[in-house]
């Protein structure tokens, strides 16, 4: 594991504990169904892992996200480590690392063998959801932004945090290896 993907501080982290899950989950898996509704093709990419769970264990968060993909009508729900039932796989690592590699700034190949990125269970499921991943060319200012004009305020936005915090919010050309 190298030391060169930004964590979330550890005050922020604190700050979270307390953050209500079902808002959290309520608004995650709006933004799922608007990927799906945007990027069907991501779905279909999955094949046979298309009804996968995944736990997505960001290590500088509070909580898991379960990740359901649900054949297309995926949904995702925040919860404490302690409450995570049968997944098909897990994925742990910083919060950069899964942006990272959402967002094509980082190689998801590159993160997994160095270990920023940890899985457990099905990898088969992981790698066809990374394929998927990469294939859709995300942008979470895209995904996230109704019009033209909160895209962009929300690319401002997300470039003042990305120069502060390091953590990749946009979709941009790769710049970042996650070692050297």
């Amino acid at each position: 594991m190298t030391e060169d993907l930004p964590e979330i501080p550890q005050t922020v982290q604190v700050a979270m504990r307390p953050l209500p899950l079902r808002p959290v989950s309520i608004l995650l898996s709006r933004l799922a169904r608007r990927v799906a509704a945007r990027h069907p093709d991501l779905f279909e990419r999955m094949g046979e892992y298309g009804g996968a769970r995944f736990a997505l264990d960001m290590t500088d968060q509070p909580f898991v996200l379960l990740l359901d993909l649900g054949h297309g009508d995926p949904s995702i729900k925040a919860m404490r480590r302690a409450r995570v039932g049968a997944v098909d796989a897990t994925i742990r690592g910083p919060v950069s690392g899964f942006l990272g590699m959402m967002h094509g700034t980082l190689d998801g190949d590159a993160l997994f063998f160095s270990r920023d990125l940890a899985v457990e269970g099905d990898t088969s499921s992981v790698l066809a959801l990374r394929n998927a991943i990469d294939d859709a060319e995300l942008d979470l200012a895209e995904e996230i932004g109704i019009g033209s004009t909160s895209v962009k305020l929300l690319r401002q936005a997300f470039g003042v945090v990305e120069r502060a915090t390091g953590l990749p919010l946009n979709r941009h050309q790769m710049t970042m290896e996650p070692y050297s």
